[in-house]
């Protein structure tokens, strides 16, 4: 078992693999993957894997459906790189606002003697407007989302927010001058800057697209620091056309918007900071001590989330499928062999299910038997025994 310093030296050294110089996976039997952007979707993982940690939002680099069942949790970290994005999205409202990026070409290209005067004359070519009483609208008010409308509050901005699945936690981060609606055609209907930060699956592809695009105001900036796909690029490259949008700002470049001057890519720089780097690791590996030591799941993709505190000498997991009786499979299991339940936890999360059973009373021989005969069910993916420390 590795202490929670050990995890956290590796998480700090920005490392995507567990090297050998900290005494961990000097096997080819991991019982963890801590990642970042790494592709895993056509790898061969180990019988020893237990859990994988992105330290970063998303986990379109993991094939979910197939580690589910090999029994392997998958977890991501929330929130870790949420300023990082939220000031760069902040710089570049300012950027295109204030026609920096024409403005810094300009002043390259002269550089001859008269530049002083010459300037002078030019400067108005690159008038700005400011931020203050300007209205944005940000559809997603999760991590990011959140920050976004709060600083943009505190620039003197005028905030719309737009989320169905807005969590009680997250509501909380938000600032109460943060006007709701309930669709995002009413958020976007007068705004001058739009900003998307939702997850990505098959609700929000093309989340906005031409239909949405048509209800802003003409002259919007659009931001896409979510996940390529949520704006309809091509939608986007007819609105500027139309002059619809002015400037398009995105971290994820292809083809279809390449060398268009009024479309800044950035090269998926959004959460790429010393800070986010780090808290997202360091988040990462305190993700797997839990899960290894405890069998907790906050902040599972593909399980339900489950915070239980463990108080007993032992706890049983199992993964499993969801459906009828696989709680009452798991029981009558433990009570076949005398084996007292001190507290038991269950929940669903679309096709799986994960059971926590806590226990004090265990010999090894019983243990042992009671894992091989759980294993021995086709429903169940697996089963781990966890010793109080």
């Amino acid at each position: 078992m590795y202490d929670v310093k050990t995890f956290n030296a590796i998480a700090q050294s920005g490392l995507d693999t567990f090297r050998n110089d900290f005494g961990i996976n000097k096997t080819d039997d991991p019982d963890a993957y801590l990642i970042r952007s790494v592709n895993l979707l056509e790898a061969d993982f180990p019988q020893s894997l237990k859990t994988i940690v992105r330290a970063g939002a998303g986990v379109n680099n993991i094939p979910l459906e197939r580690v589910t069942q090999k029994g392997i949790a998958v977890f991501n970290t929330p929130g870790s790189n949420a300023n990082a994005v939220k000031e760069l999205i902040v710089a570049l409202m300012i950027a295109t606002k204030r026609n920096l990026f024409a403005a810094h070409q300009y002043s390259d290209e002269h550089t001859e003697a008269d530049v002083s005067q010459r300037t002078e004359k030019d400067k108005t070519k690159f008038n700005g407007t400011e931020l203050a009483s300007k209205k944005i609208a940000v559809i997603g008010l999760g991590h990011v989302g959140s920050l976004v409308a709060n600083a943009a509050l505190g620039l003197g901005m005028k905030v719309i927010g737009y989320d169905p699945y807005l969590s009680a936690n997250a509501a909380w981060r938000i600032n109460n001058k943060v006007k709701r609606v309930d669709t995002i055609k009413k958020a976007v209907k007068s705004a001058d800057f739009v900003t998307v930060h939702v997850p990505k699956n098959e609700d929000t592809i093309g989340l906005i697209g031409t239909p949405e695009i048509n209800e802003m105001k003409d002259g919007v900036v659009l931001f896409n620091y979510s996940r390529i796909g949520i704006v309809n690029n091509k939608a986007a490259i007819k609105a500027i056309r139309n002059q619809k949008i002015n400037h398009y700002c995105t971290d994820f470049g292809e083809p279809v918007i390449a060398e268009n001057p009024q479309i800044t890519i950035t090269p998926h720089i959004g959460g790429s900071t010393l800070e986010a780097e780090s808290n997202g690791a360091i988040q990462g590996a305190n993700t797997v001590m839990d899960y290894l030591q405890n069998g907790n799941t906050n902040n599972c993709v593909n399980l339900p989330n489950m915070q239980v505190a463990f108080e007993t000498a032992f706890r049983i997991t199992v993964i499993h499928q969801n459906v009828p009786n696989m709680v009452g499979q798991i029981s009558t299991q433990l009570a076949n062999r005398q084996i007292n339940i001190e507290n038991m936890a269950n929940a669903a999360k679309d096709k799986v299910a994960y059971t926590i059973v806590d226990v004090n009373d265990l010999e090894q021989d019983d243990a042992e038997d009671l894992i091989n005969a759980l294993n021995e069910v086709p429903e169940i993916y697996r089963v781990r025994l966890i010793k109080h420390l």
